[in-house]
């Protein structure tokens, strides 16, 4: 978890991004197509292209018809109608995809375009031309007419990103999917996914938070198909309370005895042979051939002198100069080691690597660069690591800092510029991200964080893709992003089936009245003649009450309080009850009680409205 957020003050309401007032937008070059991110260049010609009923999708070779079949649906989901995709010649009309690997010119995910009276994509990779199709789908977002002319567009950056802290805090599936089409809409290829997979080896582990092995298998399809390497992170050593707080022979132990059920005990083999067989379990439906351990945080609020076991450790492995910061990285290579020998590279975070260690982190690790410390981004390049920055800069988090995109897209902001660090040359930067973490849960819904979300994502892709600064004010690079809209299969979570009035809900073994009044993030507020129906009690995690059994009881009604929001999920014959924050479902207990439970634990109660 992120603790060094700073508070600032959570979006009052949603808005809604596709009605927002358009301002003038490149109109600095007469007919170059609007696109986020924006064309690395663009050669115009005479004439246009235009996409009618007759058009259809060339592509022969097996990689071009995987491409073309996902933009045939894309285009079906934008309202483009059904475009077959067909082998042979192209004609006046056509949509053509070409993948040409002697192109190399053009990279691992460039392509090149061309618009006159067909409309061609060529590329040297599948990934490539895939990359080719998204900008295609927003040509068309704003017409069937697009001015001739040609680009050829390529990423300065081989990793642009996402991160999301589900750890905690359960984001909903078709909020990930969203994100999964909007991150490939915009070019972006990696989203890193700290979450809990509900464990078949270690049931004692499955505290809720967790998804199914067959809900991430289908989210890893998703993003297979739109060409985003999801990469899975259980944090470790530090944070490992969602683990092992059932655990306590694989906590940490300080000198006054006192377990730490968020630490876990580098020390022991036990711990380790614990974490590596999660890793083993996660590639069971993860395809990703990186790992992230985070090792961020470890000792968050403590001190290693509070552990002399550590440095007892770290002593007899590497002798009596050793430091305990030499046990931790110790940790982190035997990870690394694992990782490696299941054909996967290993990702860490940059906080825990203070320069007090004499062992130096394995060759190859990917550092993620979020926080000023004393190993700067300089020196971590100069000792060969790989280096992504994900600058706290980019960070938004629940109820606390948002970043600013508009200050970054006036900076000027790139890859470049790290936390207490800005390099000349972009020479071993892998790229950036901009990170999602819950630290107060219950301060912003997901429909809220969307909003918040999309411009920094569009600014990413920007800063990542191309030039960083395509338009004079930001204001005109916020006006691309209206501009294309949202991705196709993208659903508006924020719809309510269900009108706001006095509703009275029927299931087996209770029923009760209640005014339903949606909220401005697209929820329900459920008002019965006591109060507003409420998640109570219980743990808080995150300053959230994440126990399954916890009731949903009426409250005094607060319009501030986001456990106060239900979102009404439609199922055969009625409603399921879906509390916003803790995601859980509200089922009816044997004494008529309504509690919360994980859908999968207990049958959710299904209500018929009237």
């Amino acid at each position: 978890m992120r603790r060094r957020w700073r508070s600032v003050g959570v979006l009052a309401a949603l808005t809604l991004l596709l009605t927002a007032p358009l301002p003038a937008l490149a109109q600095e070059r007469p007919g170059t197509p609007v696109t986020v991110p924006a064309l690395t260049d663009w050669t115009p010609a005479p004439g246009a292209y235009t996409f009618g009923r007759s058009a259809r999708l060339v592509a022969d070779s097996a990689s071009e018809r995987r491409v073309a079949g996902t933009l045939a649906e894309d285009l079906h989901d934008a309202g483009k109608g059904k475009v077959p995709v067909v082998r042979g010649g192209a004609r006046t009309g056509d949509l053509v995809i070409d993948v040409q690997p002697r192109r190399a010119s053009l990279g691992a995910e460039g392509y090149e375009l061309r618009v006159g009276d067909r409309l061609s994509i060529t590329a040297a990779t599948e990934a490539g031309a895939f990359y080719g199709t998204r900008t295609l789908l927003q040509l068309l977002a704003r017409a069937d007419r697009v001015p001739a002319g040609r680009s050829v567009d390529i990423p300065r950056y081989r990793e642009r990103g996402v991160g999301v802290c589900a750890c905690y805090i359960h984001v909903s599936l078709p909020w990930l999917e969203n994100l999964v089409r909007e991150m490939a809409y915009h070019k972006l290829n990696q989203l890193l996914l700290e979450l809990k997979v509900k464990s078949d080896a270690h049931p004692e582990a499955n505290t809720w938070g967790y998804y199914t092995k067959d809900e991430i298998r289908g989210l890893v399809a998703l993003g297979q198909r739109y060409h985003v390497e999801i990469i899975p992170e259980i944090n470790s050593p530090g944070h490992m309370d969602p683990w092992i707080e059932n655990r306590p022979d694989l906590q940490l132990t300080d000198s006054d005895g006192k377990k730490q059920p968020s630490r876990l005990d580098i020390t022991r083999p036990e711990a380790f042979a614990y974490y590596t067989s999660l890793i083993d379990e996660y590639a069971q439906v993860f395809g990703s051939t990186s790992w992230h351990m985070g090792a961020d945080e470890y000792m968050l609020g403590s001190d290693f002198a509070k552990y002399p076991q550590i440095l007892r450790y770290a002593r007899d492995r590497y002798g009596a100069d050793a430091t305990p910061q030499d046990a931790f990285i110790d940790f982190v290579n035997r990870v690394h080691a694992h990782a490696a020998g299941k054909g996967r590279k290993l990702r860490i975070w940059n906080d825990g690597l203070t320069g007090a260690n004499t062992v130096p982190v394995a060759a190859g690790t990917t550092v993620e660069h979020w926080l000023n410390v004393a190993v700067a981004p300089s020196r971590l390049l100069a000792q060969g690591y790989p280096l992504m920055n994900a600058a706290y800069a980019l960070y938004l988090v629940r109820g606390g800092f948002h970043s600013n995109t508009g200050a970054l897209y006036d900076q000027h902001w790139d890859p470049r510029s790290f936390e207490g660090e800005k390099l000349s040359s972009s020479d071993g930067i892998t790229g950036a991200k901009i990170s999602l973490w819950p630290d107060n849960g219950r301060g912003e819904t997901e429909n809220e964080v969307a909003v918040a979300m999309w411009p920094a994502l569009r600014h990413i892709a920007q800063a990542t893709w191309g030039d960083p600064h395509p338009d004079g004010t930001y204001a005109e690079f916020a006006a691309r992003g209206t501009a294309v809209g949202h991705a196709p299969g993208w659903r508006d979570l924020t719809r309510v089936p269900v009108a706001d009035g006095s509703h009275t809900f029927r299931t087996r073994g209770r029923s009760f009245d209640a005014e339903l009044t949606r909220t401005a993030d697209g929820y329900v507020t459920v008002r019965t003649a006591e109060g507003c129906l409420e998640v109570r009690g219980g743990k808080l995690t995150l300053n959230v009450p994440l126990q399954p059994g916890v009731e949903a009881a009426p409250q005094t009604c607060d319009t501030a309080n986001t456990l106060q929001r239900w979102q009404l999920e439609p199922a055969a014959g009625g409603y399921r009850l879906v509390n916003a924050i803790t995601r859980m479902t509200v089922s009816v207990t044997d004494d008529g009680r309504l509690a919360q439970y994980p859908p999968d634990r207990r049958t959710p109660a299904v209500w018929r409205l009237t």
